[in-house]
């Protein structure tokens, strides 16, 4: 464990030994690619850094050398390519393992990664084109649609000059399809390219201030704004690994995600590698099954695990005794809010508690259940020691216990913590907006208990006025969920002249259940016992499916507004 020291104190005797001494020692001119992934390629070269299988009973398993290696020789593909330090590179590539040779490729050069998913349009990839200059996009060869969205979309922009496909088992042909032609054939062309990479000197070698990574986030709301994040960003993923994830040396650590989402910066890359665990990836179909991936769990004998309250849900819905996951044994949720009733299932089931985390594509991990706290079903936990947080009212002052407010980080943007983003990359207006006068203003609401706890209430925007009280949408959806009836529902406010706005559930219902007055009375009516009655949807609407974002996340602006017209 002496790499990780390095960077950070990571032996505490206690909760309150971490939070008072835990601190992040930031070097000059750290770069993840070299001082970490590199010496650990020196100091444990035979140990397993990335396990990755799929659903066709393929495996790969790569030791620190072997990631060593990959990364080199792809970092001289991609100056073969024309690729230099600053330039804009986006990684298509699902959970293909090529994404881990490339990113950390893209680090040793100093281009900016931009990771994304397979599900974006033509007019997804033209605007995030032109937005971002991307220079180069690497793509799986999956999906055809995905080949044909780039291709289309090349003719759209003027800086997009190269294109690669990564495709391992030749499915492929690029000659005789519909695309344009112009592709590059990663693993043909790296078959042919040295293994040896020197690290950059001088100006071609990178600072801690340059930008590593941007992230295309989905909002609710709006296009998609671009954050970025510079070199020291992942020594902020140290408290998301060793003390929210609680991984240790050895450990095979499993996060459930596609490599697009910033979700893997969190749980597939930086804070597990620095603590010297390795990386399970589980490269599912399209068609994902819960019994698949608890399939691997036993089979792989995952340690450590991370997931959306979702992918709880579905576990809890199996029966779980047909599975050995006595492996497990630190399980954290991350995402989206957790409904209680899914935490003391699953503990129930596994007899394993679940670490709630929060933190957005901005930030790292922010607030937590750490691994030395007693989680509260349902509460995101406490500050995290690295950054300083606070929930403030309407007019900027401290909330008092049980107050709902805004969520903000008390930060500087020139001396902002480990992990901070740097803002919207050409959107200073935007970055101003958020981060003002040492606050970065998160958007999000919670209210905190007498012992300190934080509880998310909702966005700021989704917060629904009614009749003199404020109701987070969070808590009437999780009311609603603990139904059997409910799948998947959005609460959002419907203007009223009386009240001012009232309660509206969007619910997409279970196999089983049909909609009708009797059912929306029954739903109603299940509001308020296990809420408080005010806060019972006044208005009930049934529909076949949430509108989303692309990563997602439901869209309640557009049922807002659709409610509207």
């Amino acid at each position: 464990m002496d790499l990780i020291n390095k960077y950070a104190k990571t032996d505490f005797v206690s909760c309150e030994d971490y939070f008072e001494n835990f601190s992040v020692t930031v070097p000059e001119n750290f770069n993840f690619a070299y001082d970490v992934m590199d010496e650990l390629a020196k100091t444990k070269p035979d140990a397993r850094a990335l396990v990755w299988c799929n659903d066709d009973d393929e495996e790969e398993i790569f030791t620190f050398a072997d990631l060593k290696t990959r990364s080199d020789q792809a970092a001289n593909f991609l100056r073969a390519q024309g690729i230099k330090k600053g330039d804009m590179v986006m990684l298509i590539l699902k959970r293909h393992y090529e994404f881990w040779w490339l990113i950390l490729a893209l680090h040793k050069i100093g281009a900016v990664g931009i990771p994304a998913t397979h599900l974006l349009t033509e007019k997804d990839i033209v605007y995030r084109v032109n937005a971002a200059d991307i220079k180069m996009i690497i793509t799986t060869s999956d999906h055809m649609d995905i080949l044909d969205n780039i291709d289309k979309a090349q003719a759209k922009t003027t800086t997009l000059a190269s294109k690669v496909f990564v495709d391992r088992f030749d499915r492929v042909q690029r000659d005789g399809n519909s695309c344009t032609g112009g592709w590059v054939n990663f693993h043909a062309a790296m078959a042919a390219t040295p293994t040896d990479f020197v690290r950059p000197t001088g100006d071609d070698a990178t600072q801690n201030t340059d930008i590593m990574l941007l992230y295309f986030t989905s909002g609710t709301s709006g296009m998609p704004k671009m954050v970025i994040h510079n070199y020291i960003y992942p020594l902020g993923h140290i408290s998301t690994a060793k003390f929210w994830q609680a991984i240790e040396p050895g450990d095979l650590h499993f996060t459930v995600s596609d490599t697009g989402w910033a979700k893997t910066a969190w749980g597939k890359l930086y804070g597990q590698w620095l603590c010297e665990g390795a990386v399970f990836v589980y490269d599912y179909s399209d068609r994902f099954k819960p019994v698949n991936l608890l399939d691997k769990i036993q089979q792989y004998q995952v340690n450590t695990f991370c997931a959306p309250p979702t992918m709880y849900r579905f576990f809890i819905k199996e029966d779980l005794t047909k599975f050995d996951l006595s492996s497990l044994r630190h399980a954290s949720i991350a995402g989206e809010p957790l409904n209680p009733e899914i935490y003391n299932q699953f503990l129930a089931a596994t007899g394993l508690k679940l670490y709630e985390g929060y933190g957005q594509t901005e930030l790292v991990i922010t607030i937590s259940c750490n691994k030395y706290m007693e989680p509260r079903p349902g509460s995101m936990g406490k500050p995290m020691p690295h950054c300083k947080v606070d929930i403030i009212d309407e007019n900027g002052e401290s909330c008092a216990p049980g107050q709902e407010g805004q969520i903000i980080v008390l930060a500087d943007r020139e001396n902002a913590p480990v992990g901070l983003f740097l803002g919207y990359y050409r959107d200073e207006n935007m970055t101003r907006g958020a981060w003002q006068n040492g606050v970065y203003y998160t958007g999000d609401m919670a209210w905190r208990d007498e012992d300190g706890y934080y509880w998310f209430v909702g966005r700021a925007d989704d917060v629904i006025k009614s009749s003199g009280y404020r109701i987070g949408p969070f808590e009437v959806e999780s009311a609603l969920l603990e139904h059997p009836a409910v799948l998947e529902t959005a609460i959002t406010a419907v203007p009223d002249e009386m009240r001012g706005q009232v309660v509206k559930a969007t619910i997409v219902l279970a196999n089983g259940y049909t909609a009708s007055d009797e059912l929306k009375k029954e739903l109603q009516d299940h509001v308020k016992h296990v809420t408080a009655p005010y806060k019972y949807p006044r208005i009930v609407e049934f529909v076949d499916a949430l509108p989303k974002t692309i990563s997602g996340k439901i869209r309640r602006v557009q049922i807002r507004e659709e409610d509207k017209a």
